[in-house]
Protein backbone atom coordinates (compact mmCIF):
# COMPACT_ATOMS: atom_id res chain seq x y z
CA UNK A 1 0.00 0.00 0.00
CA UNK A 2 3.20 2.11 0.74
CA UNK A 3 2.44 3.30 -3.03
CA UNK A 4 -1.19 4.45 -2.78
CA UNK A 5 -1.94 7.98 -1.85
CA UNK A 6 -3.65 8.27 1.48
CA UNK A 7 -5.27 11.10 3.01
CA UNK A 8 -6.17 10.69 6.65
CA UNK A 9 -9.39 12.73 7.70
CA UNK A 10 -11.20 13.29 10.04
CA UNK A 11 -13.96 10.56 10.88
CA UNK A 12 -17.64 11.50 11.48
CA UNK A 13 -18.88 10.85 15.25
CA UNK A 14 -20.79 7.62 16.19
CA UNK A 15 -23.86 7.12 15.54
CA UNK A 16 -26.82 5.29 13.21
CA UNK A 17 -29.30 5.27 10.51
CA UNK A 18 -31.39 7.10 12.47
CA UNK A 19 -29.20 10.16 12.40
CA UNK A 20 -29.70 10.56 8.88
CA UNK A 21 -32.67 11.71 8.83
CA UNK A 22 -34.49 14.16 11.38
CA UNK A 23 -37.85 12.06 11.75
CA UNK A 24 -35.79 9.00 12.88
CA UNK A 25 -33.25 10.64 15.15
CA UNK A 26 -36.34 13.14 16.56
CA UNK A 27 -35.66 15.82 15.67
CA UNK A 28 -38.28 19.02 15.43
CA UNK A 29 -38.66 21.02 12.45
CA UNK A 30 -37.38 24.26 12.73
CA UNK A 31 -37.60 27.22 10.63
CA UNK A 32 -34.50 27.98 8.11
CA UNK A 33 -32.39 31.05 8.22
CA UNK A 34 -33.31 34.22 5.99
CA UNK A 35 -30.44 33.08 3.36
CA UNK A 36 -32.98 30.70 2.30
CA UNK A 37 -35.46 33.10 1.93
CA UNK A 38 -33.00 35.64 -0.06
CA UNK A 39 -32.13 32.03 -2.21
CA UNK A 40 -35.54 31.34 -3.54
CA UNK A 41 -36.03 34.93 -4.81
CA UNK A 42 -32.56 34.61 -6.86
CA UNK A 43 -33.55 31.24 -7.82
CA UNK A 44 -36.91 32.71 -9.56
CA UNK A 45 -35.84 35.91 -10.43
CA UNK A 46 -36.47 37.08 -14.05
CA UNK A 47 -38.91 33.68 -14.92
CA UNK A 48 -41.35 33.92 -12.00
CA UNK A 49 -44.94 33.92 -14.87
CA UNK A 50 -42.57 31.17 -16.70
CA UNK A 51 -42.30 29.27 -13.02
CA UNK A 52 -46.33 30.00 -12.26
CA UNK A 53 -47.39 28.43 -15.72
CA UNK A 54 -45.26 25.41 -15.39
CA UNK A 55 -46.52 24.62 -11.88
CA UNK A 56 -50.17 24.81 -13.51
CA UNK A 57 -49.05 22.13 -16.10
CA UNK A 58 -47.50 20.39 -13.25
CA UNK A 59 -50.46 20.22 -11.50
CA UNK A 60 -52.42 18.84 -14.07
CA UNK A 61 -49.87 16.20 -15.16
CA UNK A 62 -49.94 15.16 -11.74
CA UNK A 63 -53.44 14.42 -11.57
CA UNK A 64 -53.39 12.32 -14.74
CA UNK A 65 -50.48 10.27 -13.73
CA UNK A 66 -51.03 9.72 -10.48
CA UNK A 67 -54.14 7.70 -11.35
CA UNK A 68 -52.18 5.65 -13.41
CA UNK A 69 -49.97 4.73 -11.00
CA UNK A 70 -52.17 4.17 -8.30
CA UNK A 71 -54.59 1.69 -10.20
CA UNK A 72 -51.36 -0.05 -11.71
CA UNK A 73 -49.00 -0.69 -8.07
CA UNK A 74 -46.37 -2.87 -8.42
CA UNK A 75 -46.77 -3.65 -11.96
CA UNK A 76 -45.44 -0.22 -12.92
CA UNK A 77 -42.04 -0.99 -11.75
CA UNK A 78 -39.83 -2.30 -14.93
CA UNK A 79 -38.05 -5.48 -14.74
CA UNK A 80 -35.20 -7.19 -16.47
CA UNK A 81 -33.16 -10.23 -16.39
CA UNK A 82 -29.74 -10.27 -16.35
CA UNK A 83 -29.44 -13.18 -18.80
CA UNK A 84 -31.45 -10.81 -20.92
CA UNK A 85 -29.46 -7.55 -19.83
CA UNK A 86 -28.34 -5.93 -22.83
CA UNK A 87 -31.93 -6.52 -24.87
CA UNK A 88 -34.21 -5.73 -22.07
CA UNK A 89 -32.25 -2.89 -20.98
CA UNK A 90 -32.87 -1.23 -24.54
CA UNK A 91 -36.56 -2.30 -25.07
CA UNK A 92 -37.57 -0.94 -21.44
CA UNK A 93 -35.14 1.94 -21.17
CA UNK A 94 -37.60 5.06 -21.81
CA UNK A 95 -39.13 3.43 -18.95
CA UNK A 96 -37.28 3.05 -16.66
CA UNK A 97 -36.28 6.13 -17.30
CA UNK A 98 -39.90 7.79 -16.72
CA UNK A 99 -40.47 5.19 -13.57
CA UNK A 100 -36.82 5.73 -11.70
CA UNK A 101 -36.85 2.50 -10.69
CA UNK A 102 -36.29 -0.98 -11.75
CA UNK A 103 -35.81 -4.88 -10.56
CA UNK A 104 -33.17 -6.19 -12.25
CA UNK A 105 -33.89 -9.84 -11.75
CA UNK A 106 -30.86 -12.95 -10.96
CA UNK A 107 -27.67 -10.44 -11.17
CA UNK A 108 -26.08 -12.85 -8.64
CA UNK A 109 -26.87 -16.90 -8.35
CA UNK A 110 -29.90 -17.33 -5.80
CA UNK A 111 -28.14 -19.66 -3.86
CA UNK A 112 -24.85 -18.02 -3.31
CA UNK A 113 -26.46 -14.87 -2.00
CA UNK A 114 -28.92 -16.40 0.44
CA UNK A 115 -25.90 -17.73 1.98
CA UNK A 116 -24.80 -14.70 2.51
CA UNK A 117 -27.33 -14.19 5.44
CA UNK A 118 -26.23 -16.67 7.30
CA UNK A 119 -22.70 -15.76 6.79
CA UNK A 120 -23.45 -12.00 8.36
CA UNK A 121 -25.61 -13.65 11.05
CA UNK A 122 -23.02 -15.87 11.74
CA UNK A 123 -19.68 -12.90 11.91
CA UNK A 124 -22.14 -11.17 14.08
CA UNK A 125 -22.57 -13.94 16.55
CA UNK A 126 -18.49 -14.09 16.51
CA UNK A 127 -18.71 -10.40 16.95
CA UNK A 128 -21.37 -9.00 19.56
CA UNK A 129 -20.32 -5.63 19.84
CA UNK A 130 -21.42 -5.45 16.49
CA UNK A 131 -23.90 -2.19 16.66
CA UNK A 132 -27.09 -1.71 14.53
CA UNK A 133 -30.74 0.20 14.50
CA UNK A 134 -32.33 0.29 16.65
CA UNK A 135 -30.14 -0.54 19.53
CA UNK A 136 -32.86 -2.98 21.42
CA UNK A 137 -33.20 -5.10 18.45
CA UNK A 138 -31.07 -4.12 15.82
CA UNK A 139 -32.54 -4.13 11.95
CA UNK A 140 -29.93 -2.57 9.86
CA UNK A 141 -26.61 -3.40 10.75
CA UNK A 142 -23.64 -1.13 10.97
CA UNK A 143 -21.44 -3.47 9.02
CA UNK A 144 -19.31 -2.43 5.69
CA UNK A 145 -16.57 -5.26 5.33
CA UNK A 146 -18.39 -8.62 5.95
CA UNK A 147 -16.87 -11.03 3.51
CA UNK A 148 -20.65 -11.55 1.97
CA UNK A 149 -20.88 -8.40 1.50
CA UNK A 150 -17.65 -7.35 -0.41
CA UNK A 151 -18.28 -10.74 -2.56
CA UNK A 152 -21.52 -9.05 -3.45
CA UNK A 153 -20.37 -5.78 -4.54
CA UNK A 154 -17.81 -7.27 -6.43
CA UNK A 155 -19.09 -9.84 -8.34
CA UNK A 156 -18.31 -10.06 -11.97
CA UNK A 157 -22.26 -10.05 -12.55
CA UNK A 158 -23.08 -7.00 -10.29
CA UNK A 159 -20.05 -4.80 -12.02
CA UNK A 160 -21.10 -6.29 -15.22
CA UNK A 161 -25.15 -5.11 -14.03
CA UNK A 162 -23.86 -1.53 -12.85
CA UNK A 163 -21.69 -0.82 -16.09
CA UNK A 164 -24.74 -1.52 -18.20
CA UNK A 165 -27.19 0.24 -16.26
CA UNK A 166 -24.88 3.53 -16.19
CA UNK A 167 -24.18 3.11 -20.15
CA UNK A 168 -27.44 2.58 -21.26
CA UNK A 169 -29.59 4.63 -18.84
CA UNK A 170 -27.68 7.61 -18.11
CA UNK A 171 -25.61 10.28 -20.71
CA UNK A 172 -23.91 13.26 -20.83
CA UNK A 173 -24.86 16.21 -22.75
CA UNK A 174 -20.79 17.28 -22.46
CA UNK A 175 -18.73 14.73 -23.68
CA UNK A 176 -16.07 16.47 -22.02
CA UNK A 177 -17.43 16.14 -18.90
CA UNK A 178 -15.06 14.15 -16.58
CA UNK A 179 -16.87 11.17 -15.47
CA UNK A 180 -17.30 7.54 -17.08
CA UNK A 181 -20.01 5.64 -17.34
CA UNK A 182 -18.04 2.73 -18.43
CA UNK A 183 -15.79 2.09 -14.83
CA UNK A 184 -17.57 1.63 -11.78
CA UNK A 185 -16.52 2.28 -8.40
CA UNK A 186 -17.74 0.52 -5.34
CA UNK A 187 -19.57 2.51 -2.11
CA UNK A 188 -19.44 0.56 0.70
CA UNK A 189 -22.69 1.21 2.43
CA UNK A 190 -24.67 -1.09 5.55
CA UNK A 191 -26.91 -3.95 5.43
CA UNK A 192 -30.58 -4.57 6.50
CA UNK A 193 -31.97 -7.92 8.34
CA UNK A 194 -35.69 -6.91 8.72
CA UNK A 195 -37.62 -9.15 10.90
CA UNK A 196 -41.24 -9.56 10.85
CA UNK A 197 -43.18 -7.40 12.97
CA UNK A 198 -40.83 -4.62 12.88
CA UNK A 199 -42.38 -1.28 13.27
CA UNK A 200 -39.59 0.69 14.62
CA UNK A 201 -37.16 0.80 11.27
CA UNK A 202 -40.25 2.90 9.61
CA UNK A 203 -38.97 5.58 7.25
CA UNK A 204 -41.06 7.40 5.42
CA UNK A 205 -40.61 9.11 2.03
CA UNK A 206 -37.28 10.93 1.31
CA UNK A 207 -34.74 11.34 -0.85
CA UNK A 208 -30.83 10.53 -0.12
CA UNK A 209 -28.46 12.87 -1.80
CA UNK A 210 -28.73 15.81 0.54
CA UNK A 211 -31.90 18.03 1.18
CA UNK A 212 -31.40 21.93 1.38
CA UNK A 213 -28.50 21.62 -1.10
CA UNK A 214 -30.80 21.03 -3.89
CA UNK A 215 -31.33 24.63 -3.75
CA UNK A 216 -28.87 25.90 -2.87
CA UNK A 217 -26.46 27.29 -5.70
CA UNK A 218 -22.91 25.80 -3.77
CA UNK A 219 -24.80 22.44 -3.91
CA UNK A 220 -26.65 21.10 -6.71
CA UNK A 221 -26.53 24.71 -8.09
CA UNK A 222 -22.92 23.79 -9.16
CA UNK A 223 -23.91 21.35 -11.64
CA UNK A 224 -27.23 23.49 -12.83
CA UNK A 225 -28.92 20.42 -12.61
CA UNK A 226 -32.61 21.55 -11.69
CA UNK A 227 -32.13 25.00 -13.61
CA UNK A 228 -34.54 23.81 -16.03
CA UNK A 229 -36.92 23.89 -13.18
CA UNK A 230 -36.27 26.92 -11.76
CA UNK A 231 -36.53 28.80 -15.19
CA UNK A 232 -40.04 27.21 -15.44
CA UNK A 233 -39.44 24.29 -17.84
CA UNK A 234 -39.90 21.55 -15.77
CA UNK A 235 -40.27 19.41 -18.87
CA UNK A 236 -36.45 20.19 -20.36
CA UNK A 237 -34.78 18.75 -16.79
CA UNK A 238 -33.19 15.38 -17.53
CA UNK A 239 -32.72 13.37 -14.69
CA UNK A 240 -30.17 11.24 -16.57
CA UNK A 241 -27.74 13.96 -17.78
CA UNK A 242 -24.35 13.14 -15.72
CA UNK A 243 -22.67 16.24 -16.99
CA UNK A 244 -23.84 18.76 -14.35
CA UNK A 245 -23.86 16.11 -11.59
CA UNK A 246 -20.06 16.00 -11.68
CA UNK A 247 -19.67 19.42 -9.90
CA UNK A 248 -22.39 18.90 -7.55
CA UNK A 249 -22.09 19.06 -3.32
CA UNK A 250 -24.61 17.12 -2.24
CA UNK A 251 -23.50 17.11 2.03
CA UNK A 252 -22.77 20.72 2.88
CA UNK A 253 -23.70 20.43 6.26
CA UNK A 254 -20.91 17.32 7.03
CA UNK A 255 -24.60 14.93 7.65
CA UNK A 256 -24.31 11.23 9.05
CA UNK A 257 -24.60 9.22 5.96
CA UNK A 258 -24.51 11.90 3.45
CA UNK A 259 -23.41 10.32 0.35
CA UNK A 260 -20.21 11.97 -1.10
CA UNK A 261 -19.91 10.01 -3.94
CA UNK A 262 -21.91 10.21 -7.00
CA UNK A 263 -24.46 7.54 -6.56
CA UNK A 264 -26.29 6.73 -10.40
CA UNK A 265 -28.46 4.56 -8.45
CA UNK A 266 -29.23 3.39 -4.96
CA UNK A 267 -30.14 -0.13 -4.75
CA UNK A 268 -30.02 -3.00 -2.60
CA UNK A 269 -29.61 -6.95 -3.28
CA UNK A 270 -32.32 -9.18 -1.53
CA UNK A 271 -30.70 -12.20 0.31
CA UNK A 272 -34.49 -13.37 1.01
CA UNK A 273 -37.65 -13.87 -0.96
CA UNK A 274 -39.73 -10.26 0.23
CA UNK A 275 -42.97 -8.56 -1.42
CA UNK A 276 -45.29 -6.25 -0.98
CA UNK A 277 -46.14 -5.25 2.81
CA UNK A 278 -43.33 -7.51 3.77
CA UNK A 279 -40.87 -4.72 5.37
CA UNK A 280 -39.95 -3.63 1.71
CA UNK A 281 -39.17 -0.74 -0.51
CA UNK A 282 -41.55 1.57 -2.01
CA UNK A 283 -40.81 4.37 -4.86
CA UNK A 284 -42.85 7.17 -6.41
CA UNK A 285 -42.52 6.03 -9.85
CA UNK A 286 -42.79 9.78 -11.74
CA UNK A 287 -39.15 10.40 -11.70
CA UNK A 288 -39.41 14.19 -13.29
CA UNK A 289 -42.53 15.06 -12.28
CA UNK A 290 -42.41 14.42 -8.57
CA UNK A 291 -38.46 16.17 -8.45
CA UNK A 292 -39.69 19.38 -10.16
CA UNK A 293 -42.66 18.94 -7.93
CA UNK A 294 -40.44 18.77 -4.70
CA UNK A 295 -38.42 22.15 -5.65
CA UNK A 296 -41.35 24.23 -6.64
CA UNK A 297 -43.76 23.35 -3.62
CA UNK A 298 -42.03 25.99 -1.54
CA UNK A 299 -42.95 28.67 -3.54
CA UNK A 300 -46.35 28.23 -3.27
CA UNK A 301 -48.78 28.14 -0.64
CA UNK A 302 -52.89 27.52 -0.54
CA UNK A 303 -55.00 30.11 -0.15
CA UNK A 304 -57.72 27.89 1.78
CA UNK A 305 -57.04 25.01 3.94
CA UNK A 306 -57.88 21.43 3.27
CA UNK A 307 -60.55 21.46 6.21
CA UNK A 308 -62.38 24.64 4.29
CA UNK A 309 -62.81 23.45 0.97
CA UNK A 310 -62.21 19.72 0.72
CA UNK A 311 -59.53 17.94 -0.77
CA UNK A 312 -60.49 17.98 -4.28
CA UNK A 313 -60.82 21.88 -4.22
CA UNK A 314 -57.60 22.31 -1.67
CA UNK A 315 -55.73 20.70 -4.81
CA UNK A 316 -57.12 22.83 -7.84
CA UNK A 317 -54.74 25.30 -9.04
CA UNK A 318 -56.49 28.48 -8.51
CA UNK A 319 -56.11 27.31 -4.42
CA UNK A 320 -52.41 27.77 -5.14
CA UNK A 321 -50.93 31.26 -4.88
CA UNK A 322 -47.15 31.67 -6.16
CA UNK A 323 -45.21 33.58 -2.97
CA UNK A 324 -43.11 36.03 -4.43
CA UNK A 325 -41.63 39.43 -3.18
CA UNK A 326 -42.30 40.23 0.02
CA UNK A 327 -44.58 36.89 0.69
CA UNK A 328 -41.47 34.63 -0.04
CA UNK A 329 -40.13 32.35 3.10
CA UNK A 330 -37.63 30.54 3.79
CA UNK A 331 -39.47 27.17 3.63
CA UNK A 332 -38.33 24.38 2.30
CA UNK A 333 -40.90 21.52 3.29
CA UNK A 334 -39.46 18.90 4.51
CA UNK A 335 -35.72 20.04 3.94
CA UNK A 336 -33.42 20.00 7.22
CA UNK A 337 -29.97 20.81 6.92
CA UNK A 338 -27.22 17.93 6.98
CA UNK A 339 -30.55 15.52 7.44
CA UNK A 340 -32.12 13.62 3.99
CA UNK A 341 -35.02 15.71 2.04
CA UNK A 342 -38.23 14.26 3.40
CA UNK A 343 -41.92 14.11 2.72
CA UNK A 344 -43.89 14.09 5.85
CA UNK A 345 -47.75 13.77 5.87
CA UNK A 346 -49.61 16.80 4.51
CA UNK A 347 -46.56 18.84 3.01
CA UNK A 348 -46.33 17.82 -0.47
CA UNK A 349 -50.12 17.04 -1.22
CA UNK A 350 -50.03 17.13 -5.31
CA UNK A 351 -47.52 14.18 -5.11
CA UNK A 352 -50.36 12.33 -3.47
CA UNK A 353 -47.89 9.91 -1.75
CA UNK A 354 -50.67 7.95 0.18
CA UNK A 355 -51.39 6.09 -3.15
CA UNK A 356 -48.22 6.53 -5.24
CA UNK A 357 -45.64 5.11 -3.14
CA UNK A 358 -45.86 1.66 -4.90
CA UNK A 359 -44.33 -1.54 -3.32
CA UNK A 360 -41.19 -3.08 -5.77
CA UNK A 361 -42.69 -6.03 -6.71
CA UNK A 362 -41.56 -9.87 -5.39
CA UNK A 363 -38.08 -10.34 -5.15
CA UNK A 364 -35.88 -13.26 -4.43
CA UNK A 365 -32.22 -13.60 -3.39
CA UNK A 366 -30.11 -12.16 -6.05
CA UNK A 367 -32.36 -10.49 -7.31
CA UNK A 368 -31.18 -6.43 -8.11
CA UNK A 369 -33.18 -3.38 -7.39
CA UNK A 370 -31.97 0.32 -8.53
CA UNK A 371 -33.55 3.39 -7.91
CA UNK A 372 -32.59 6.53 -9.10
CA UNK A 373 -30.62 9.16 -6.74
CA UNK A 374 -33.65 11.53 -6.81
CA UNK A 375 -36.41 8.72 -6.47
CA UNK A 376 -38.71 9.53 -3.34
CA UNK A 377 -38.99 6.25 -1.98
CA UNK A 378 -39.87 4.55 1.64
CA UNK A 379 -40.12 1.26 3.64
CA UNK A 380 -42.99 -0.34 4.82
CA UNK A 381 -44.26 1.00 8.40
CA UNK A 382 -44.43 -2.36 9.63
CA UNK A 383 -43.13 -5.70 8.16
CA UNK A 384 -46.12 -8.05 7.79
CA UNK A 385 -44.09 -11.14 6.26
CA UNK A 386 -43.57 -14.21 7.96
CA UNK A 387 -39.80 -14.07 7.03
CA UNK A 388 -37.07 -11.90 7.23
CA UNK A 389 -36.83 -8.95 4.59
CA UNK A 390 -32.65 -9.35 4.19
CA UNK A 391 -30.85 -6.60 1.68
CA UNK A 392 -27.45 -5.31 0.76
CA UNK A 393 -27.20 -2.05 0.08
CA UNK A 394 -24.95 -1.37 -3.04
CA UNK A 395 -25.38 1.33 -5.41
CA UNK A 396 -23.90 2.37 -8.85
CA UNK A 397 -21.24 4.50 -9.24
CA UNK A 398 -19.36 6.06 -11.78
CA UNK A 399 -15.32 7.51 -11.85
CA UNK A 400 -15.25 11.02 -11.50
CA UNK A 401 -12.30 12.69 -9.49
CA UNK A 402 -13.84 13.74 -6.69
CA UNK A 403 -15.34 10.00 -6.09
CA UNK A 404 -11.89 9.13 -6.03
CA UNK A 405 -10.84 11.03 -3.64
CA UNK A 406 -13.57 9.36 -1.16
CA UNK A 407 -12.27 6.24 -2.19
CA UNK A 408 -8.88 7.16 -0.97
CA UNK A 409 -10.66 6.99 2.71
CA UNK A 410 -13.05 4.71 2.40
CA UNK A 411 -9.72 2.47 1.33
CA UNK A 412 -8.63 3.81 4.61
CA UNK A 413 -11.56 2.44 6.40
CA UNK A 414 -11.30 -0.71 5.09
CA UNK A 415 -7.54 -1.27 5.89
CA UNK A 416 -8.47 -0.13 9.91
CA UNK A 417 -11.76 -1.99 9.32
CA UNK A 418 -13.34 1.77 10.23
CA UNK A 419 -16.67 2.34 9.24
CA UNK A 420 -17.07 3.78 5.67
CA UNK A 421 -16.38 7.30 5.90
CA UNK A 422 -19.87 8.82 4.91
CA UNK A 423 -21.49 6.98 7.69
CA UNK A 424 -20.95 7.72 11.83
CA UNK A 425 -17.51 6.40 13.12
CA UNK A 426 -16.05 4.35 15.55
CA UNK A 427 -14.16 1.63 15.92
CA UNK A 428 -16.69 -0.23 13.84
CA UNK A 429 -15.41 -3.57 12.76
CA UNK A 430 -11.18 -2.85 13.37
CA UNK A 431 -11.66 -5.47 15.99
CA UNK A 432 -14.27 -7.81 14.46
CA UNK A 433 -12.85 -11.45 13.68
CA UNK A 434 -13.12 -12.68 10.74
CA UNK A 435 -13.08 -9.70 8.90
CA UNK A 436 -11.30 -9.72 5.40
CA UNK A 437 -8.03 -8.45 4.76
CA UNK A 438 -6.53 -6.29 1.77
CA UNK A 439 -4.50 -9.72 1.38
CA UNK A 440 -7.61 -12.15 1.25
CA UNK A 441 -8.78 -9.92 -1.06
CA UNK A 442 -6.55 -9.58 -3.68
CA UNK A 443 -6.14 -13.11 -3.90
CA UNK A 444 -10.14 -13.88 -3.96
CA UNK A 445 -11.66 -11.18 -6.72
CA UNK A 446 -11.80 -10.43 -10.17
CA UNK A 447 -9.42 -7.67 -11.37
CA UNK A 448 -12.63 -5.20 -12.33
CA UNK A 449 -13.47 -5.47 -8.55
CA UNK A 450 -10.14 -4.79 -6.63
CA UNK A 451 -9.85 -1.91 -9.10
CA UNK A 452 -13.69 -0.40 -7.71
CA UNK A 453 -11.76 -0.79 -4.61
CA UNK A 454 -9.38 1.71 -5.05
CA UNK A 455 -6.90 -1.35 -4.74
CA UNK A 456 -5.41 -1.39 -8.36
CA UNK A 457 -5.18 0.91 -11.04
CA UNK A 458 -8.55 1.67 -12.68
CA UNK A 459 -8.57 1.26 -16.40
CA UNK A 460 -9.94 3.47 -19.29
CA UNK A 461 -12.38 1.20 -21.74
CA UNK A 462 -11.85 1.95 -25.37
CA UNK A 463 -15.09 4.22 -26.41
CA UNK A 464 -15.26 6.02 -23.60
CA UNK A 465 -15.75 9.78 -23.84
CA UNK A 466 -12.95 11.94 -24.01
CA UNK A 467 -14.18 13.12 -20.66
CA UNK A 468 -14.63 9.92 -19.63
CA UNK A 469 -10.86 8.82 -20.10
CA UNK A 470 -9.91 12.17 -18.82
CA UNK A 471 -11.61 11.17 -15.66
CA UNK A 472 -10.03 7.62 -15.16
CA UNK A 473 -6.83 9.68 -15.39
CA UNK A 474 -6.82 11.60 -12.52
CA UNK A 475 -8.36 9.03 -10.86
CA UNK A 476 -5.85 7.09 -10.99
CA UNK A 477 -3.77 10.00 -10.11
CA UNK A 478 -5.79 10.59 -6.69
CA UNK A 479 -5.72 7.45 -6.08
CA UNK A 480 -1.55 6.74 -5.81
CA UNK A 481 -1.36 5.08 -9.49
Amino acid sequence: MSSMATSRSTRKREGDISDSFASLAGKAAEPLPDKFRELKLQLVAGNEDKVVASWKRLLGVLKAENEKVAAAGPSIIPEVEFSRLEEDLAQLKDEIRKRGAAVVRGVLPEDETRAFKSEIEEYVRKNPHTKGFPKDNPQVIELYWSDPQIRARTHPNMLKAQTALMTTLWHTSDPDAPISLQTPLLYADRLRIRQPGDAQFALGPHQDGGSVERWETEGYGRGHVYDAVFRGEWEAYDPFDASGRVAVVPDLYEGLGACSMFRMFQGWVAMSRTGPNQGTLLVNPLLRESTAYALLRPFFRPLKPVGVVGPQMFLAPENWVFTAGRDMTSDLQGATPGHGQEFPEGLHPHLELEKTMVHMPEVKPGDFVIWHCDTIHAVDKKHNGTGDSSVLYIPVCPTTEESAEYIVRQREAFLDGTPAPDFPGGIGESEHVGRPTEEYVRATFSALGIQSMGLDKLVSLEGDTAGGKLAVQRANAVLGF
